[in-house]
């Protein structure tokens, strides 16, 4: 019997790779087979996520998706070392925590180009000939804050608004070029970013009141992505997929 879920020889690229989501999911992918292309900005942590990944054949860059001018050079040096992606999973994304009155544009701008903008520029060049294999998956990380109102994350949400908004529409545009695209959308996650998080609020979530199955751990969002990325979600694009602890439905 073939397993479930296998990427044995298959080329993912894992962007925000070198901690929390990004990392584990670079795990467990590697865990099945695929030969991983880290990227993020912290090479001390990209070469220790490196270290934990099973099999050979795995890669990583160092790159700051700030820079979306010169993502387009990034891509082509990647496919060109690594060989054409069969996978994208971008984990990347920066928090924004400011109330309307400190919400400047050149705030609003960062957290948009950052989560939003780099995707979209992403997308577009790893979609282009000769950068892709047949059957390209791309997953995206959202957030339940796109789903919610929250205070003083106006920038945040709206950024992970956007990155849905985006792939409902480019699943139905890359469909010809059999393209699958997909989001995960997680609530409170046991991660670096929720330890700051709690460390902010006095110790103090009250998602978990609303978040009946407790606080989820990033190999239950690798777990949902390495789903949406597999051929056995082969019938399924331009979703969002909720992976809250029960959230949403509370």
């Amino acid at each position: 019997m073939q397993p479930f879920i296998s990427f044995e020889d298959k080329v993912i690229l894992v962007t925000g790779a070198s901690v929390g989501i990004g990392q584990q999911t670079a795990i467990l992918l590697s865990q099945l087979g695929a030969k991983i292309i880290l990227l993020a900005t912290n090479e001390d942590k990209l070469v220790k996520t490196l270290s934990l990944l099973e099999g050979n054949g795995h890669n990583y860059f160092c790159y700051n998706l700030a820079n979306i001018d010169n993502i387009e050079s990034k891509v082509k040096e990647m496919v060109k070392q690594c060989g054409k992606i069969d996978g994208f999973v971008n984990c990347v994304g920066i928090r924004s925590r400011r109330p309307i009155s400190l919400l400047s544009p050149k705030e609003i701008k960062n957290v948009m180009d950052i989560n939003f903008g780099s995707f979209i520029e992403l997308i577009r060049c790893i979609t282009k000939k000769g950068h892709f294999n047949e059957g390209l998956s791309i997953v995206g990380v959202s957030s339940i804050a796109s789903h919610i109102g929250g205070v003083s994350v106006t920038a945040y949400a709206a950024s992970k608004a956007a990155v849905e908004a985006a792939v409902r529409c480019l699943s139905k545009e890359l469909a010809p070029k059999n393209i699958r695209l997909n989001t995960v959308v997680p609530a409170q996650i046991n991660t670096p970013e929720y330890a700051n998080l709690l460390q902010m609020n006095g110790g103090v979530d009250t998602v978990l009141n609303r978040q009946y199955l407790g606080l989820g751990e990033a190999t239950d969002v690798a777990n949902a992505i390495a789903f949406l990325l597999s051929p056995a979600a082969k019938f399924i694009t331009g979703i969002s997929l909720p992976v809250d602890g029960g959230y949403l439905t509370s």
